[in-house]
């Protein structure tokens, strides 16, 4: 009985643990970066360091996506504070993205996001997210 008992374990663990490693398998041709930031001025040493790796990498150079929370989101407003983020970012492959969550937290008017950046409902969750398809992800 004893027996029974754990080979049957034992077959359900290795079931298990079969679909888990196939349902977590990733495409390893490109490398793919996300970077979740709170400030705005953060802008500069990412598109740097994505240019660098586009450099670097050649065709291994996958994704590169920012998510800006948190409560200075309001900042992306300023066209000040932003000055050529948007043009540099689009250049080097830089997808900025706004959290919808910190937009509508911190009352910030969505009209008034300049073009060239996308809004996401969850930045936290579109950065797990992007991690489970293989991105390298940092927050700063």
């Amino acid at each position: 009985m004893k027996t029974y008992l754990f080979s049957s374990i034992f077959l359900m663990l290795t079931l298990f643990s079969t679909t888990q490693s196939q349902a977590q398998e990733i495409d390893n041709d490109k490398n793919n970066y996300v970077v979740l930031t709170k400030k705005v001025p953060q802008l500069q040493p990412i598109i740097l360091t994505a240019e660098a790796l586009k450099a670097e990498e050649g065709k291994a150079y996958g994704d590169f996506q920012v998510i800006i929370c948190g409560k200075l989101i309001g900042d992306i407003t300023d066209r000040e504070k932003m000055g050529d983020f948007i043009e540099k970012a689009k250049n080097a492959g830089v997808q900025i993205n706004a959290c919808g969550f910190s937009l509508n937290k911190f009352k910030v008017d969505k009209t008034q996001i300049p073009e060239g950046i996308e809004t996401v409902e969850n930045g936290i969750l579109y950065n797990f997210q992007l991690q489970k398809k293989g991105y390298k992800s940092i927050s700063l």
